[in-house]
């Protein structure tokens, strides 16, 4: 596919949809929003394009989804509770790019104990995606429950610079495996057909707390599709209910949503057990957010992660403090432990904060 056109490039930062950057040295272009054929997140840099990872759409129902998306054989794959980095090596150097497009200076940072990065030495072309996951990452609240320290990753597919298409599964898993690098487990190989195998397997996944499965086709056009398990909805509500302020009601809604259809498609009659864990989700959650601004006269989710290098963590830290805004990222501390530079800090949640503010003074509010 090549370098991008520059008229389109131009066109692109003249409406916004494209910025440039600068990130611990490294001189890039990112894609803001979606910008014609070029999906939000695409990366320029160093005369190279990173495509954008797209968005991979979720179905709700197992019996027709399948049937309604795959018409042949498609293989599950763990979905991992973490974010996605697309890692390359550019400049003589390794980097990890986010979804939204930026150079993460905690993942870049973090490589070296991630994975092999002799990987893309000896395939310079190549484009890892992955997912990073664990109790000490800096972008999420929630982590796998098989991860009790740290950060781990997650190898689930292949690209190439300048092309925005994947390394067909059977490949991609060759390569993984032969360069020895961690990768998203394979769950198996399934037809629609095989959707009743699939329940089962979801039941054992729901019941163990892990997130769900993504399904990919093993044959052109390659479709694919997500499917989580209810006590992923669950999670998802305790870890965001403190921010339901900033968060459209939709969030909530949808989760509820996920969580009943798959308890219906199980069979699972009412299961006073999970509607009181998701009424406690709510409950405690909100609980916890007012307890907090009792002590502290502030909502805000903290962070701890450890860096290689403290000018990894510094830069990690500016760039944070730049998209939340003024105020909303706070450093708590820096300092070295050990083989670490360990960062903590904490993110505002300034709406709650100022709802909570409000109405234990007394306001009133209207419904």
């Amino acid at each position: 596919m090549g370098a991008l056109p520059r008229e389109l490039v131009d066109e692109a930062l003249a409406a916004g949809k494209a910025r440039r950057e600068e990130i611990l040295g490294v001189r890039y272009l990112r894609f803001r929003d979606d910008w014609h054929h070029v999906p939000r997140g695409t990366v320029v840099v160093e005369g190279r394009v990173v495509w954008g990872y797209p968005r991979i759409g979720r179905i709700l129902r197992l019996e027709t989804g399948l049937a309604e998306q795959f018409d042949g054989p498609f293989q599950a794959e763990e979905k991992i509770d973490g974010y996605n980095v697309r890692i390359v090596r550019l400049g003589g150097r390794a980097l990890a790019f986010t979804r939204g497009g930026f150079l993460c200076p905690f993942t870049t940072d973090r490589l070296p104990d991630l994975m092999d990065t002799a990987f893309l030495e000896a395939e310079p072309e190549r484009v890892v995606c992955a997912e990073v996951a664990g109790p000490e990452n800096p972008y999420l609240v929630g982590h796998p429950p098989f991860i009790g320290e740290d950060v781990r990753l997650f190898v689930f597919d292949l690209m190439r610079l300048d092309r925005a298409e994947f390394e067909a599964p059977d490949r991609r898993a060759r390569l993984v495996r032969e360069a020895g690098l961690p990768a998203a487990p394979v769950l198996g190989r399934y037809t629609a057909a095989d959707w009743e195998r699939l329940r089962a397997l979801l039941r054992r996944l729901d019941a163990e707390g892990r997130e769900g499965i993504v399904l990919k086709a093993l044959a052109p056009p390659w479709r694919r599709a997500k499917y989580v398990t209810a006590s992923s909805a669950v999670a998802d509500v305790r870890v965001s209910v403190a921010a339901l302020r900033q968060l459209p009601p939709e969030y909530f809604t949808n989760r509820i949503l996920r969580l009943v259809l798959f308890l219906d498609e199980e069979g699972m009659e009412a299961d006073p057990a999970l509607e009181r864990a998701l009424g406690a989700a709510f409950i405690e959650g909100l609980q916890a957010a007012i307890a907090q601004f009792r002590a502290e006269h502030r909502v805000a989710h903290r962070f701890r992660c450890r860096f290689r290098e403290r000018a990894y963590a510094e830069a990690f830290l500016a760039l944070q403090q730049r998209l939340a805004g003024h105020g909303r990222v706070r450093a708590l501390r820096l300092e070295r432990e050990g083989a670490w530079e360990v960062l903590e800090f904490e993110k505002l949640d300034p709406e709650m904060t100022g709802l909570l503010g409000h109405v234990l003074r007394g306001g009133v509010v209207y419904d």
